[in-house]
């Protein structure tokens, strides 16, 4: 066993953990932030994207003694005093999601998107979320989210470019 200190999502914890053990495990296992989903445990579809020292990461791909004295954010620390942050609001008000699998994953990889480039085209998002993977939806309403939110848009002010008219 191997003992770390971690912070997730602004607390910080202690625990001894197995050596193998992956960072999405102790999440979900040890901590029971089930927010952040276990696809295919391969980095290849993305639902268990984090933030790790605010750069993304699958964290299937991670062990969990990496995180070590490091500060890890999940889709459920973004919801600051009950309130969504402005990118899972903009999910939900774009319908951006259908089974919800992907929409943490989603969720973060869009956020390092947006702090690397706060003003993105349709063709950066795309190419921005490419790492992770939606079976139910065909992405439209993904980058129409994305896109909202990156100019601070709300869509029931009608001001949000739908999908079907996006450039």
């Amino acid at each position: 066993m191997t003992r770390i200190t971690v912070t997730v999502d602004g607390t910080t914890h202690e625990d001894e953990v197995e050596p193998r053990l992956l960072l999405v495990r102790y999440l979900r296992d040890r901590l029971g932030l089930t927010g952040t989903k276990i696809g295919c445990e391969t980095g290849d579809c993305g639902s268990c994207t984090v933030d790790l020292d605010g750069m993304s990461v699958k964290s299937c791909l991670v062990l969990a003694v990496q995180a070590d004295r490091r500060e890890v954010t999940t889709a459920q620390g973004l919801v600051r005093d009950g309130e969504l942050h402005p990118l899972q609001q903009s999910f939900h008000d774009h319908h951006a999601l259908q089974c919800g699998y992907c929409t943490s994953g989603m969720v973060m990889a869009a956020r390092d998107l947006l702090r690397r480039n706060p003003d993105p085209s349709t063709q950066e998002v795309r190419n921005g979320l490419k790492g992770n993977l939606c079976r139910c939806t065909g992405y439209q309403n993904i980058v129409a989210a994305v896109l909202a939110a990156a100019s601070g848009r709300d869509a029931d002010a009608g001001t949000v470019p739908r999908f079907d008219r996006l450039p």
